[in-house]
């Protein structure tokens, strides 16, 4: 055997070790979370030592060998920063980064409740019936658990908080890119829906920046039961299936990419009922898969795609031609695509 296909052979071998032990760094993630490591660690001025950690984690006797295992691989995956006292001795000390600031409980901005809910056995089980999916068909997630995820949130009351806390936070991170970025959007828009808003956070930060805009979140009457009060935001139950609200335009925040191509034509031809035909719009938040896109997102697009697979029923991420075929039999011939620096972009679909 040459060389070269012995060098070849043993990082095929490597990258198999990688991707088989990959979940181990989502775990690692989990536990700095439920730790509150980020918020112990940024908490402070100056990086800190292992014992000062340790004694701010809520428990009354922390194991410091498994905590210091745990703060390696933290390390390592460069989550915080590790380096010696500067009096020389072996005294370690841990920082902060930026990455870890995503980690914080309280900040404005987190992923912290994104990282508790995907890790959560309730959405980790899905995952084990990929397999027998492509076998047979059917939804993963009401093979792991004997429904639908939205019902299944509707009867768990702390699966549903989980989640709803989890769609919050990811909101408020593309919330602060959509008006950064899409200014001109909402300007002559007198009325919006937010179709499956959650618990309203999104149209609440719209509605005050444009405050003319009349604002609407809908959702299903368990989510909508749950929200708190924003001002000039009504909060409606309903199901999207069947009738949506009457408004200048509607706002569709990561919900096709949960449902069927069939599911989402009846979505879209239920927008169309319900915009103004000449001047009204949909304004689809979701991902657009390219190839060729190498920017900083694109792995986690394609790792989308498979979490649709595992949680939803025929929900999928689409390609650009894929879109325009589905707003096509939707009943918007006409769209545009605006980039953003996110996960997502902007789809702009017209009736017209």
């Amino acid at each position: 055997m040459e060389r070269k296909e012995e060098v070849a052979l043993l990082k095929g071998q490597a990258e198999i070790w990688q991707h088989l032990f990959a979940f181990a760094d989502s775990m690692a993630l989990k536990c700095a979370v439920e730790l509150r490591l980020a918020d112990i660690i940024h908490s402070h001025s100056v990086p800190i030592t292992l014992s000062q950690i340790a004694s701010a984690i809520d428990s009354p006797s922390p194991d410091i060998p498994y905590l210091s295992r745990i703060m390696r691989s933290l390390v390592y995956k460069k989550i915080f920063t590790e380096h010696h006292a500067s009096d020389g001795g072996e005294t370690v000390l841990y920082g902060p980064t930026h990455t870890s600031g995503w980690l914080l409980h309280d900040a404005q901005l987190t992923l912290a409740p994104l990282v508790l809910m995907e890790n959560n056995q309730w959405q980790l089980a899905p995952w084990h019936f990929l397999s027998q999916c492509v076998k047979e068909g059917g939804s993963a997630f009401k093979k792991a658990h004997g429904f639908e995820m939205w019902d299944f949130a509707a009867r768990n009351p702390e699966f549903n908080k989980i989640f709803n806390d989890a769609m919050a936070c990811t909101t408020k991170i593309m919330m602060g890119v959509l008006l950064a970025e899409y200014k001109d959007g909402f300007g002559s828009i007198g009325s919006l829906v937010d179709v499956g808003g959650g618990t309203g956070e999104m149209i609440a930060e719209i509605i005050k920046q444009y405050p003319h805009i009349k604002g609407i979140n809908f959702d299903l009457p368990h989510v909508v039961a749950t929200a708190p009060a924003h001002e000039g935001v009504s909060h409606v139950g309903g199901n999207m299936f069947e009738v949506i609200p009457n408004a200048n335009a509607i706002l569709l925040k990561c919900v096709l990419h949960d449902w069927s191509d069939e599911h989402c034509i009846k979505i879209l031809r239920n927008c169309k009922k319900t915009v103004p035909q000449k001047t009204g719009k949909v304004i689809i938040v979701d991902i657009v898969i390219e190839k060729d896109n190498d920017d900083l997102f694109q792995e986690t697009r394609m790792v989308y795609d498979l979490l649709m697979m595992a949680h939803t029923t025929g929900g999928k991420e689409r390609s650009e031609l894929e879109w325009k075929q589905l707003l096509k039999e939707g009943g918007f011939p006409r769209y545009k695509i605006i980039k953003l620096p996110s996960i997502t972009s902007i789809i702009e679909a017209y009736p017209e």
